[in-house]
């Protein structure tokens, strides 16, 4: 599989994996921590997950531009890790809930989240720029598109195991302390802390049906108040434990990264008219085909947002679909110590079919490429692309059409609700097409950035590809507001028509985008 790859893009791809590692933690549990832990709304809880995902991004232009400067990518890559792994650490230090004072520890929580963002802003953009440096030897030039793939197969090997040690370590917290999971309870004890006896009778007898689940001895709960407090500070608890084994990631890739660093390229040692490629490659290029390289990357830039704006609601409005209106239940797993269940496992799903789907679909492209010479262009690919994600949001929103509304489940009974609830192959389907249309967007993208960038400005495009994905991310809240004001089907419809329209104007864009990455 990687005979004809340079021999640091294994090792590049492992030392990825700690982020990707921590990262899927944070799609599968941030939006849910913040809710139990600070008794936001989703909406509310949207507003924080959009900036730090956004953050995440733009920051990786600010690493672009602090490597090209330097010209120190693996030092800045190192540094990085270190700064994400600190960031982890502020954010999974146990503190109470519900919190003393919700304004200092949410405020720390989202410093904790911005060293976080930091961090990666050092290191992916300017890690993806490496991998692409190693493919500037002619040696390897022809196998640039097919390396990205490998490394994003691989680096996407740690993101499958997050979601799962999340909810195990999450409920073995749970567990250890008498209790089970239930996905609906935090919701409901804030609501009781805020309303007390001002509860609506149904809402409290729900309450009560819901404790009497989640006791792990089955015993009765006598003292609904105590309870209340007790099972959203262990709840959370959990969930900060869980965030302490991407600490443990992130060793893991900075021993893995230190170990294989002379592997990687250096381009500080390179000096211009030493006959080294990317320099005379530099040296050649006229302004003009500088500028239209520029403009050709802007282009793809401005239509792979409206991607990254339906693709990144897998950690926000669809993690929330599948706790309020899937089934379970149907897919818990006890290990007697521990409970495999929750709404954050569907965040496996994607890396999982990531790892199982690359080879199939480099196989795919391969055979295009021998049947019609060439095959088809990275552009035309990231068209196709969108419109497959248009198709994920389509079959979302057919299962969707007879769903209540968020506000019409609040007022249903415990027996109504488990009435409605579908079954979890609606989201596993759901992922499976979303994650073929990410196969042709982001790894294609990647390469297509890292063939079209100007050399003198790798970083920096690679920074700007991620930017793009951030101005994606500044848009997540709008899932949000969707999910929990509109019909649930109207909900998806929206995501269906932006990467639909998406799609007819990357084809509209193809011709040109093919010259100019000739």
């Amino acid at each position: 599989m990687f005979k004809g790859h340079p021999k640091g893009l294994i090792a590049a791809a492992l030392a990825n994996m700690g982020e990707r590692f921590g990262f899927y933690i944070m799609m599968a549990i941030l939006t849910l921590f913040i809710s139990a832990k600070f008794g936001l709304s989703e909406t509310t809880t949207g507003y924080i997950y959009s900036i730090f995902y956004a953050s995440i991004y733009v920051l990786s232009l600010v690493g672009g531009l602090i490597a090209d400067r330097t010209k120190k990518y693996k030092s800045t890559i190192l540094m990085g890790l270190v700064v994400m792994a600190f960031g982890y650490v502020i954010i999974a230090f146990p503190t109470p809930t519900p919190v003393p004072n919700q304004a200092l520890y949410l405020t720390l929580t989202s410093f904790g989240l911005f060293v976080i963002a930091f961090g990666n802003g050092l290191f992916k953009g300017n890690l993806q720029a490496l991998v692409g440096q190693m493919y500037d030897n002619e040696k390897y030039k022809h196998k640039q598109e097919s390396g990205f793939q490998l490394f994003y197969m691989f680096i996407n090997v740690g993101a499958f195991f997050a979601p799962f040690i999340a909810v195990g370590i999450r409920n073995w917290w749970l567990k250890a302390n008498n209790f089970l999971y239930e996905s609906s309870l935090p919701e409901l004890c804030h609501d009781y802390i805020n309303k007390g006896g001002n509860l609506a009778p149904d809402q409290l007898e729900k309450l009560n049906i819901y404790a009497s689940k989640a006791m792990a001895n089955g015993e009765a709960v006598t003292n609904i108040g105590e309870f209340v407090n007790n099972y959203i500070d262990v709840f959370s608890r959990g969930f900060q434990y869980a965030f302490m084994s991407a600490i443990v990631m992130m060793v893991v890739s900075l021993f893995i990264y230190i170990a294989n660093k002379s592997k990687f390229p250096d381009v500080s040692k390179k000096k211009s008219g030493s006959g080294d490629k990317a320099s005379v490659e530099e040296i050649k290029m006229s302004a003009q085909e500088v500028k239209q390289r520029i403009y050709a990357l802007f282009a793809v830039f401005g239509v792979v947002i409206f991607f990254w704006f339906a693709f990144h609601q897998n950690g926000y409005s669809l993690t929330y679909f599948a706790r309020d209106y899937i089934n379970l239940d149907s897919i818990k797993i006890d290990f007697g110590f521990t409970q495999i269940i929750g709404a954050e496992l569907f965040a496996a799903v994607n890396p999982f079919f990531v790892v199982f789907l690359t080879p199939l679909i480099m196989w795919f492209f391969g055979f295009l490429d021998r049947r019609s010479n060439g095959g088809i262009s990275t552009p035309r690919k990231i068209a196709y692309g969108m419109g497959i994600a248009s198709l994920a949001f389509l079959f979302l929103m057919i299962f969707s059409f007879a769903l209540p509304t968020k506000t019409e489940l609040g007022t249903m009974s415990v027996d109504q609700i488990n009435s409605i609830k579908l079954t979890p192959m609606v989201m596993i389907g759901l992922y499976f097409i979303l994650t073929v249309a990410e196969l042709f967007i982001s790894p294609l993208g990647i390469a297509f950035v890292a063939k079209v960038s100007p050399p003198h400005l790798q970083g920096l495009m690679q920074g700007l590809w991620l930017t793009a994905t951030a101005l994606g991310n500044i848009l997540l809240f709008i899932g949000g507001i969707l999910y929990t004001n509109s019909p649930m089907w109207l909900t998806w419809f929206v995501f269906v028509a932006v990467t639909g329209l998406s799609m007819f104007v990357m084809i509209g864009m193809v011709k040109w985008l093919e010259r100019v990455a000739k």
